[in-house]
């Protein structure tokens, strides 16, 4: 009985490090795996639509603004939702509310696959939006909950990063099978099994966590944060898409407008949906800006690499989305190493040493030549360069601010992370897509050969995809001088949208170091 106690005194210490935080142990890590499900599904269904576009379109035959809503509405609602399902985590129990989520994330995928109209495929999609945003900070949060120890939380997040990242570069891949082999509606069918697993595992492996004193829910913050959302990403990535013009104009001055008015509440009620002034703590507001300009650039480099793999070297979606997964292998290497060296070297330091590393990757695109020396393996080695560094950023950010943010607002910690890299990769796309755009269009002008007719001359001056498609109607030499001066404007383009990305990373770089310093957090990680 005596050496039975003592056993158990010597698991029991075991299982608890230095500063008395007990470890995880199998069950959490398998737990861990569990939680990857939701995670994957949710992050994949930003998209997965990719190539099922022309069959959407031939079956339900949208209107060119019905399709921009069938893609576009899943991610503004998820965007503008994650704060406020955070809270509700917070108060109902993290576990609850994903476990809600799954069952209402698998009836809208059943909605959506056999939706008749393109308005009940919208519709669809803005629920499947709603679910989403609940499953995405329940997640972290639960990770938050499982893992206390500093050093297993930080290898825990870059696994949660990693899986965030990978699910976006699989989406289009399993799209892509799905629909070879059936209809596009089994891009939304695929959730079901993976969230009626989640359902059976959750109850015994997942812990159920709330937080100890929640507050009111104030529903007019969350219509507010809605508000504010919504009209700003719709603009930002219409004027991206669309360019200038007064209604995304108007929309995205609203929703700053908007903006203005949730922040001036959260200052003034004693339960605010986001603690503004926490923001206004230069490493915890810092961070959240640090992981906004990471999606930024990392967006923004998925933009001009998969227009240079489809349009430039002339590869299918299919086959142009099975040489994009390459650069993921430095993602998977990357983001346990920098949980690793952050603990020695301290997180701001490694973070900073990533956005260095991404520099270097935007530098290496700047050097793809089509007459040097393999165009496509120099735009991989510098892609991977990009999203190993960008990963590594975003997986210190996160553990980061989950770990010093208090166990009560989890949740909502969660939300806000994800709404900014939800910002962030819109911004992204829409800010650097627009340099992308201006310059071509600058590049293409004086090369285009002269007798194109006025609507040929219109559509090959403002996009590579134009002028492949003017190509199709004109004579063999004239196509080929059309084809080739827009490949040779888009490689100038994308020149030049790699060296503003590389500039901005490091300025980001100085950023991180003088925003993230904190001598004492160095020294005790070093310790």
């Amino acid at each position: 009985m005596i050496n039975s106690n003592r056993k158990e005194e010597r698991i029991a210490l075991i299982k608890e490090n230095r500063t008395g935080a007990r470890l995880a142990g199998r069950k959490e890590w398998i737990a861990l795996a569990v939680l990857c499900l939701p995670l994957m599904v949710v992050s994949m269904d930003v998209s997965v639509l990719f190539f099922a576009a022309p069959d959407i379109a031939a079956d339900l035959q949208p209107t060119a603004n019905q399709q921009l809503w069938i893609f576009d509405v899943y991610g503004f609602i998820l965007a503008g939702l994650l704060l406020t399902m955070g809270a509700v985590g917070d108060r109902i129990g993290r576990r609850r509310l994903l476990m809600i989520g799954s069952v209402g994330f698998a009836l809208s995928s059943l909605f959506a696959a056999y939706a008749q109209t393109a308005e009940a495929l919208i519709a669809a999609r803005g629920i499947l939006g709603i679910a989403g945003s609940t499953l995405m900070p329940s997640t972290l949060a639960l990770v938050r909950t499982m893992f206390q120890d500093d050093n297993q939380r930080t290898k825990a997040m870059s696994i949660w990063s990693a899986v965030m990242a990978s699910g976006v570069t699989v989406g289009p891949i399993i799209g892509g099978l799905l629909i070879q082999s059936f209809s596009w509606g089994s891009v939304f069918l695929i959730n079901i099994p993976a969230m009626a697993l989640l359902l059976l595992i959750a109850p015994f492996l997942l812990p159920e966590n709330r937080s100890s004193s929640p507050g009111r829910i104030d529903i007019a913050s969350s219509l507010l944060a809605l508000a504010a959302i919504l009209p700003v990403t719709y603009g930002v990535k219409t004027l991206a898409e669309d360019g200038w013009a007064p209604i995304p104009v108007a929309l995205l001055a609203a929703g700053l407008v908007v903006g203005y008015a949730f922040v001036r509440r959260q200052l003034s009620i004693a339960n605010p949906l986001l603690d503004i002034r926490a923001l206004m703590d230069r490493r915890t507001g810092g961070s959240i800006l640090i992981n906004l300009i990471a999606t930024f650039t990392l967006m923004a480099s998925a933009l001009v690499n998969t227009q240079f793999l489809q349009s430039v070297l002339g590869y299918s979606p299919f086959v142009a989305s099975l040489w994009s997964v390459l650069p993921s292998v430095a993602v998977g290497a990357a983001a346990p190493l920098a949980a690793k060296l952050s603990l020695t070297l301290g997180r701001p330091r490694v973070m900073a040493g990533g956005f260095a590393v991404s520099a270097i990757g935007f530098g290496i695109l700047t050097q793809v030549r089509l007459d040097g020396f393999l165009p496509l393996a120099v735009m991989l080695v510098g892609a991977g360069l990009v999203a190993a560094g960008i990963v590594s950023v975003m997986t210190l950010v996160a553990d980061y601010v989950v770990g010093v943010a208090p166990a009560d607002r989890a949740g909502a910690v969660g939300g806000l992370i994800e709404t900014s890299s939800e910002l962030g990769g819109a911004f992204g796309i829409a800010l650097l897509g627009c340099v992308l755009a201006a310059v071509y269009r600058h590049a293409v002008a004086p090369l285009l050969p002269a007798g194109l007719s006025p609507e040929a001359s219109v559509a090959a001056g403002q996009t590579i995809a134009g002028a492949s498609a003017v190509s199709h109607a004109l004579p063999a030499e004239a196509a080929t001088q059309v084809l080739n001066a827009s490949k040779e404007a888009f490689m100038t383009a994308m020149h030049v949208t790699s060296l503003v990305a590389g500039v901005i990373l490091l300025l980001a770089t100085a950023a991180t170091l003088t925003l993230l310093r904190d001598k004492k957090a160095a020294v005790s990680a070093a310790a």
